[in-house]
């Protein structure tokens, strides 16, 4: 409940300063934040996209709130998900399968391939205490040219070195129906991937053993040990969890929102995705509802600038600006906490005073 309201309080910072933005460069506050959300929810078509461009970004903010809550910052998302993307669109371009098998393959190879990319920083962290932070650093520059070499070498797109080979149909997580029911978007079945993905972290982290154990070790990790609980095996556990969850972020991007890579390009919403575990709080509902705001934000900012002639930057400042708040949750914890007991001594003042006056 606390975080939420943290959460909340961040997102109206975030807000408000976009408003002074637009108002000091001479633009309408009232009608850029209508074309924003309009940008994003104006009809299915639209609400389809931003969901589709929410999707990477749950995957991504689970990763790394997963790694939060057992003590890690893992800020290799975006090599994970790229990797996991690559096996994925590899494992599609290699099999001819019926599309339900197929898209399993795949899904499967996605994860496994995030998992790995995640395992060597995992390792490091547990038996050598190298910190996450440089080895992931460090993954996500071997994944960038490792795609850029294996892509042209084996997977050469017909017309450009540049990018993949597309997949064909059966191997895309588009289908028609969703993409009839919202307009013609985008929308494909990584959604519902997702969602699965925020109900299983959910219930590991809440109701399994294994997700008390990780806890315990992010919360105190002398203390885990002292109580018997393999602490190496949950940082590198851990690890490879919070890494198949980028991997299958890359599924959702390359063989639901594209389908096909570009080479030269490391995925962005890798890291978006610690600006959204960071305002979702690290809880799976929160990262969840925080993925769908910043798809919002992002699908509407084009057609505020459209319409308005707002630069898209201003989306962007605010995105900065409610990422700086929520990173801040302990100076606006303290606010509250202030303006409560303010409250409070204010209404004890007021019945005492009014005694006195009798």
């Amino acid at each position: 409940m606390r975080s939420g309201i943290i959460s909340l309080i961040a997102v109206l910072f975030g807000l408000l300063a976009g408003a002074v933005l637009m108002a000091v460069t001479g633009h309408s506050p009232l009608a850029g934040y209508t074309y924003l959300f309009e940008g994003g929810l104006k009809n299915p078509e639209r609400i389809g996209n931003t969901l589709a461009t929410a999707t990477p970004l749950i995957f991504t903010g689970l990763s790394v709130a997963f790694a939060f809550r057992t003590g890690l910052f893992n800020i290799g998302a975006a090599g994970q998900m790229l990797f996991g993307g690559f096996l994925a669109s590899a494992a599609g371009l290699s099999f001819d399968l019926p599309k339900p098998l197929l898209l399993l393959v795949m899904v499967i190879a996605g994860f496994v391939g995030g998992a790995l990319w995640a395992v060597i920083p995992g390792i490091l962290k547990a038996r050598y205490n190298v910190h996450e932070v440089v080895s992931t650093i460090m993954m996500n520059w071997i994944a960038y040219w490792t795609v850029y070499y294996a892509v042209p070498a084996y997977f050469k797109g017909e017309f450009l070195e540049t990018e993949s080979k597309l997949l064909p149909d059966a191997a895309t997580l588009k289908i028609p129906f969703l993409t009839d029911l919202f307009g013609g978007s985008y929308i494909n079945l990584g959604l519902f991937l997702a969602v699965i993905a925020v109900i299983v972290f959910a219930f590991i982290i809440n109701r399994t053993t294994l997700g008390y154990e990780l806890k315990a070790v992010g919360l105190n990790r002398q203390a885990a040990e002292y109580a018997g609980i393999a602490v190496n095996r949950s940082i590198v556990l851990s690890m490879i969890i919070a890494g198949g969850l980028a991997g299958l972020g890359g599924v959702a991007e390359y063989a639901g929102n594209a389908a096909n890579i570009q080479i030269g390009i490391l995925p962005s919403q890798g890291f978006d995705g610690i600006a959204v575990a960071l305002l979702g709080a690290n809880t799976p509902v929160g990262v969840l509802l925080s993925a769908l705001f910043f798809g919002l934000l992002y699908s509407g900012r084009g057609f505020m600038n459209a319409m308005t002639e707002i630069p898209p930057e201003i989306a962007n400042s605010i995105i900065a600006i409610i990422i700086y708040f929520a990173a801040a949750s302990i100076l606006i914890e303290r606010l509250v906490r202030w303006l409560v007991r303010r409250r409070a001594a204010g209404s004890e003042s007021g019945p005492s005073a009014e005694r006195k006056v009798e």
